[in-house]
């Protein structure tokens, strides 16, 4: 027998992630992850974060270098049609589901790490050239072409048991 409490576990989210994104493309849909974009450290475009949260198209014909690691997911996708770069904490990851019918997984809220930084020291995600900062006012910005037309808001999870 083990002696091995849950505590010294690593987190099976990152593992979790991966199979339902593999399950995902094997049924050729299309993979979108929930992730909470106010957790410590994330990177994603904020203006289009709706109610602290961002859902993203990691379809392979939609991102470029798509690493779904153990402590972070990164990757370059389009927003607007300007090329950005994304980093995501593992743990702020909140689902992963299909665009076509919604199935997937949800995980738990994230728990927030405990401020042991000063405010001002750096990240420590990978490293990363600073996001562009966006032009307001939709300077020729079209819609995603991940949403079909007329429908509007984020897409919603449907829990699966």
């Amino acid at each position: 027998m083990n002696d091995t409490t849950d505590d010294s576990m690593t987190s099976s989210k990152p593992y979790l992630v991966r199979a339902i994104y593999e399950w995902i493309l094997d049924n050729q849909m299309t993979p979108h992850l929930v992730v909470d974009a106010g957790f410590p450290d994330t990177r994603v475009p904020m203006e289009f974060v709706a109610d602290g949260r961002i859902v993203l198209n990691i379809a392979p014909g939609a991102v470029r270098g798509l690493v779904i690691g153990n402590e972070w997911i990164e990757f370059g996708a389009r927003f607007g049609g300007t090329a950005r770069e994304v980093l995501v904490p593992t743990e702020a990851v909140v689902g992963i589901f299909t665009r076509e019918n919604g199935q997937g997984m949800v995980f738990p809220d994230p728990a927030y790490p405990e401020p042991t930084q000063a405010a001002n020291a750096p990240a420590a995600g990978p490293k990363l050239a600073p996001l562009p900062s966006s032009k307001p006012g939709g300077s020729g910005d079209k819609p995603s072409p991940d949403r079909p037309k007329g429908k509007k808001g984020a897409p919603t999870l449907k829990v699966v048991k």
